[in-house]
């Protein structure tokens, strides 16, 4: 049993698997969720385990309550909660608003909001003093296009990452008297395979060098912030969302 353990929804690929490689190096046993993709999710886990490392594969769809149940179960048959990182995140082909529907808006929303609003209620019945937790923290992974609306692309993937940034500050002001930290980090162009769902693979290629620092960031450099917001580092810290930009303006 595990005294320190780490939830990280969609944790097979991209920013989700960084952040579990990095946790898993700094002492946290780590429930890698993944949607669909077992194989993805196993690599994770063969890697950490490598290392010395304690890691469990757990499929679970966070658009599913009855999923999200399961997730939380494997995390206490681990052992004692301490974080979770809302990381899972859907993306659909570019378009405009005019030709947005509702069968679309409601996978976008479920998994990207509604997904991460539910994980953080249950960590919360586990982490919280109030419920004899002995606190945690809560990293939620926005984006930088809830600031910048992504028109043209995904306004509404944009719409679900601006509910998770005001769902973070709400959450940490609920709980800050409860023992946990609740922040959010919003990447902005990183080179993950996200943009292929979206239609678009070599985007991040492609605006990288017009960014002030002229590269795509990487998967690390987001899980690196997310691991100092659950660290005890960042104790006094708490209702804050981090740009993990390469310096691209992003109103506050």
């Amino acid at each position: 049993m595990s005294d320190k353990v780490l939830v990280i929804t969609g944790a097979s690929r991209g920013i989700g698997a960084a952040t579990a490689l990095l946790a898993a190096e700094r002492g946290y046993g780590v429930v890698v969720n993944y949607a669909g993709n077992v194989a993805a999710a196993e690599r994770v886990c063969s890697a950490i385990h490598g290392k010395g490392g304690e890691a469990v594969a757990v499929r679970g769809d966070v658009a599913i309550e009855a999923d999200i149940d399961h997730i939380f179960a494997a995390a206490d048959r681990m052992g004692r909660l301490v974080g979770l990182v809302n990381n899972a995140g859907t993306i659909e082909p570019t378009t405009r608003v005019d030709d947005l529907d509702l069968a679309r808006l409601q996978r976008t929303f479920s998994v990207n909001t509604y997904g991460s609003i539910l994980c953080a209620g249950r960590a919360v019945k586990r982490m919280s003093t109030k419920f004899g937790g002995r606190g945690g923290a809560i990293v939620n992974v926005s984006s930088a296009a809830a600031k910048l609306g992504a028109p043209n692309t995904y306004v509404d993937y944009a719409a679900a990452k601006g509910a998770i940034d005001s769902f973070t500050v709400g959450l940490a002001l609920e709980v800050a008297g409860e023992g946990i930290r609740v922040n959010g980090v919003r990447p902005g162009i990183i080179a993950t395979d996200i943009h292929a769902a979206g239609g678009d693979p070599e985007r991040a290629q492609r605006m990288g060098p017009s960014l002030p620092i002229p590269r795509p960031g990487t998967a690390e450099e987001v899980a690196r912030a997310i691991l100092w917001l659950l660290s005890d580092e960042a104790s006094y810290t708490t209702g804050s969302v981090i740009n993990v930009t390469g310096g691209r303006a992003v109103a506050p």
